[in-house]
C-alpha cells in the first residue's frame, strides 16, 4: 500500500470544455462517439487514457473532462500535456463536425430543449440526479469547472488544509470568472456559473449547504456533520439509493474526498486554454499554500470566519468578481492586506496572487494576464461591449476558440 500524498506533494487537476458544432457552435452530444472512436472500439466508454491525461464523460453528452492521470508532482510541463490532448481530441471531433469550447457556460444553450444526459455505464446516477432536481437547467447542464485537487495525510494535515480553503474560496471569481453570459444575455454577474451552481441543489439544501463548507477539524466531525445530514435529507426527498452513501454528492465550492486523501476546490471556471486553467488553479493553490503555512494569519483566526460570513463574500465576488467589495475588513487583513487594496476582492488578488504563485514559470503570463486585464468574463464584456446579437457572440466565441487553440490567453 503506497503511502498517502503529503500537503502540496502532488496536484490533481480536471478540466472540463464543451463540444460544440464546428459551424454553429451549439452544444453537439457527441462525447460518446468522441471517447468512442479515441479507444478505437466499437464499445462505447466513459474513459481513456492519453499518457500523462485522462479523458472520461460528464453528466451531460456534450462535456468533455480531461483530467491529470494521477497525481502530478509539479506544474512544470502540464499546460503542454493538456494542450497537445486537446490537439489530438480536436482531430477526431473534426471528423464529426465539432470543436472543443471554452470557458465555464455556454453563452447561449437553452437547456430546457437541448440537454441531452450521458446514457451509458453512469447514466442511472445521473437519471437519479435528474428525477430529483430536474436537471434540464443551467446548474446541471451548462456548466464547466476546473477542479483542483490538494493531497492531505491524516486528520491534521486535513485540519490545515481545509481550514485554509474555506477563507479562499471568496477570492475564487475574482480569478476564475468566465460566464458573463446566459441564454444569450449579459446579467450583470461576471460568474454565473456560479450562481447557478449554489442554486441547483436547493430542493436538497444539504447537498450544497452555503457552498463555503462549514468548519471542521477531522473526518469524524466531516461525516457526521456535512456528509451525514446529506444522506439523510436524500432519503426524506425519496432519492434512488444509487445517491446514497457517496462522497461526491457533497457539492459544497471544496468538498473532502476522503476515498482519495484530497480537498477537491471547485468553484473555478473554466478558462480560455489550458495555461490559463492552470495558471488560475495554480494562484488558488499559492493562495491555500499561504494559509496553511500561516503567512498572514493564524489557523485559529481562519476558523473563526463564520460559514455565513464567508458566503456572503462568495457571493458578492459571484455577482461582481474582482470588483467586489470587501464586506469584513477582518477578511482583507487575513492576506496581510490593508488600505485601498484591501477594500476589493480584486485589490487582495492583485496584492497577493504573483508572490504566492504555486505554479511553474510558464504559468506566469497567463497569470499576469488576469492581473493586469481581469478575470475572462470582464475581457469577454468588454470585447463584446453591447453587441449581444448571436451572429456577434458566435463571433466573439470563436475567436476565443482559436486564440485558445493556439494556447494564447484572451485580451480584447
Amino acid at each position: 500500500m503506497t503511502a498517502p500524498l503529503r500537503l502540496f506533494e502532488a496536484y490533481g487537476i480536471e478540466v472540463e470544455s464543451m463540444v460544440v458544432d464546428a459551424e454553429t457552435l451549439d452544444v453537439s452530444p457527441v462525447v460518446d462517439e468522441l471517447l468512442r472512436d479515441a479507444a478505437g472500439g466499437e464499445e462505447f466508454v466513459g474513459d481513456v487514457e492519453d499518457g500523462p491525461i485522462a479523458w472520461s464523460n460528464e453528466f451531460v453528452a456534450h462535456v468533455v473532462e480531461r483530467k491529470t492521470n494521477g497525481p502530478a508532482p509539479g506544474w512544470r510541463g502540464l499546460a503542454d500535456a493538456f494542450a497537445a490532448s486537446d490537439a489530438r481530441i480536436e482531430r477526431l471531433l473534426a471528423a464529426r463536425g465539432a470543436r472543443l469550447l471554452p470557458t465555464g457556460m455556454h453563452p447561449w444553450m437553452d437547456p430546457t430543449r437541448e440537454t441531452q444526459f450521458w446514457p451509458h455505464d453512469n447514466g442511472p446516477v445521473y437519471a437519479a440526479y435528474h428525477r430529483l432536481f430536474d436537471a434540464r437547467r443551467h446548474g446541471w447542464a451548462n456548466l464547466q469547472s476546473v477542479h483542483l485537487n490538494l493531497p492531505f495525510a491524516g486528520d491534521e494535515e486535513f485540519a490545515r488544509l481545509h481550514a485554509a480553503v474555506r477563507v479562499v474560496l471568496p477570492l475564487i471569481p475574482a480569478l476564475a470568472a468566465s460566464t458573463p453570459f446566459v441564454e444569450g444575455r449579459a446579467t450583470g454577474l461576471v460568474d454565473n456559473r456560479l450562481e447557478h451552481y449554489r442554486t441547483n441543489s436547493e430542493r436538497c439544501a444539504s447537498m450544497t449547504g452555503l457552498v463555503i463548507p462549514e468548519d471542521v477539524a477531522d473526518e469524524a466531525a466531516y461525516r457526521a456533520q456535512v456528509l451525514a445530514p446529506i444522506d439523510r435529507e436524500l432519503v426524506a426527498r425519496g432519492a434512488d439509493e444509487v445517491l446514497l452513501g457517496n462522497e461526491w454528492t457533497n457539492a459544497r465550492g471544496a468538498i473532502a474526498r476522503f476515498d482519495r486523501g484530497a480537498i477537491e476546490v471547485r468553484l473555478i471556471d473554466s478558462q480560455e486554454c489550458p495555461a490559463a486553467d492552470l495558471a488560475v488553479a495554480a494562484a488558488v493553490s499559492g493562495f491555500v499554500r499561504a494559509m496553511v503555512e500561516e503567512r498572514w494569519c493564524s489557523r485559529a483566526d481562519q476558523r473563526a470566519f463564520a460559514t455565513e460570513a464567508l458566503a456572503e463574500q462568495l457571493r458578492a465576488a459571484i455577482a461582481a468578481g474582482s470588483d467586489a467589495a470587501v464586506t469584513d475588513p477582518r477578511f482583507a487583513a487575513a492576506f496581510g492586506v490593508g488600505g485601498p487594496d484591501g477594500r476589493t476582492i480584486g485589490g487582495i488578488v492583485r496584492a497577493r496572487a504573483a508572490e504566492c504563485f504555486d505554479g511553474s514559470d510558464d504559468l506566469r503570463g497567463p497569470l499576469d494576464v488576469v492581473l493586469e486585464h481581469g478575470e475572462l468574463s470582464r475581457r469577454l464584456l468588454r470585447a463584446a461591449a453591447d453587441d449581444h446579437r448571436r451572429e456577434a457572440l458566435r463571433a466573439l466565441y470563436r475567436e476565443v476558440a482559436d486564440r485558445g487553440r493556439r494556447g494564447e490567453s484572451f485580451r480584447p
